[in-house]
């Protein structure tokens, strides 16, 4: 019950922002190039919805690419960086350099360095993902009491099966958490890396229609990738619902 009213309080605020959004594009009589009105959006979005849902794929498929070579990256230095001391300290430059550096600044290096495939947009998708899995998971392994591992070590116990019968387990919380922001983030990657060169995806789409003062479609574009980071957020949650039912 709370849960339904959460909603439709969340429904009621969207219909109240739409609202307003429309009553000041007719009051002020903006054109459309200017600022189009929702109604105009939403009757874009289903005009152009073959059009839009085949870049959506695009640029999904770019996502999902870059979401799972982040993600095995991220689990393989997170677990160096925890077994290996001086390694961590080694890394922990180039984790934190890895976000501080903007993506427009490296995007065009990617499709210099890769064409203009889908593997440049992958590149960038993975890159800004694998730095929230990494180091969530290494918390996850950190976050381990010490002396339930001593107690397996006392049981003469190996490593390998203390990592995989505790500290994995006690990680996956910390890992998911990591895929959640992940997820809505390689969907930005992808989209920036789009914008600086590629014949298809939604950041190909928003940069042709905005050429052509087509701001309709730029927003019709805008609330398909709104829609593709929810979906993505949500289906993270579920994954982690399904495998974590004993969390």
């Amino acid at each position: 019950m709370k849960r339904k009213a959460e909603f439709l309080w969340a429904l009621a605020v969207v219909g109240f922002l739409l609202g307003v959004w429309e009553a000041v594009v007719r009051f002020f009589r903006l054109p459309p190039y200017v600022l189009p009105s929702p109604s105009r959006v939403f009757l874009t979005f289903g005009q152009d919805f073959s059009l839009l849902f085949y870049h959506a794929s695009v640029t999904l498929a770019e996502v999902g690419l870059g979401l799972g070579l982040g993600a095995v990256v991220g689990l393989a230095v997170g677990i160096l960086t925890f077994y290996v001391r001086p390694l961590r300290r080694a890394l922990t430059p180039f984790l934190v350099g890895s976000q501080v550096i903007p993506v427009f600044a490296v995007a065009p290096l990617f499709v210099l360095w890769f064409g203009f495939g889908i593997w440049p947009k992958v590149a960038v998708a993975a890159m800004i993902v694998f730095f929230p899995v990494a180091v969530n998971f290494l918390d996850g392994l950190r976050s381990l009491r010490p002396e339930l591992v001593e107690f397996f070590q006392a049981l003469g116990t190996p490593e390998r099966r203390i990592f995989f019968m505790v500290r994995g387990p006690a990680a996956l919380p910390f890992l998911f958490s990591g895929l959640r922001v992940g997820a809505t983030l390689a969907l930005v990657g992808a989209t920036v890396g789009e914008w600086v060169g590629a014949s298809r995806g939604l950041g190909y789409l928003m940069i042709q229609a905005n050429a052509r003062l087509r701001l309709d479609r730029v927003f019709a574009a805008i609330l398909v990738l709104t829609l593709l980071g929810l979906g993505l957020f949500w289906v993270v949650g579920l994954c982690e619902r399904l495998l974590l039912r004993r969390r």
